[in-house]
């Protein structure tokens, strides 16, 4: 597996427009070779037909409770307290032109 260079990282950082001295470039450099040393170990997989698709490690369950109707605040209670109030709604700046 090619090795990153010290100079590869001082580009990419001449790229990304990071000033990085010489210990933040040598340190970077062996990170991204663990990083590239774990990404060519994955790419060997070369059967995985028999693994399902995953999106976690492990099987997650959604824990939501029901949504059930309660009593709640008389909309004009709510109201009352509200800077503007326009048709029963609170009333709030337009933040978008009618083009959106």
């Amino acid at each position: 597996m090619p090795e990153i260079t010290r100079e590869e990282v001082a580009h990419l950082a001449r790229l990304s427009r990071l000033a990085l001295d010489d210990a933040e470039l040598d340190g970077l450099a062996a990170q991204l070779d663990v990083i590239l040393a774990a990404v060519a170990q994955i790419s060997q997989v070369t059967d995985a037909a028999d693994v399902p698709p995953t999106t976690h490690a492990v099987p997650l369950e959604n824990v939501t409770r029901p949504d059930v109707v309660r009593p709640s605040l008389r909309r004009e209670d709510v109201l009352a307290g509200a800077p503007a109030a326009e048709d029963g709604r609170f009333r709030v700046p337009r933040i978008l032109d009618d083009s959106a």
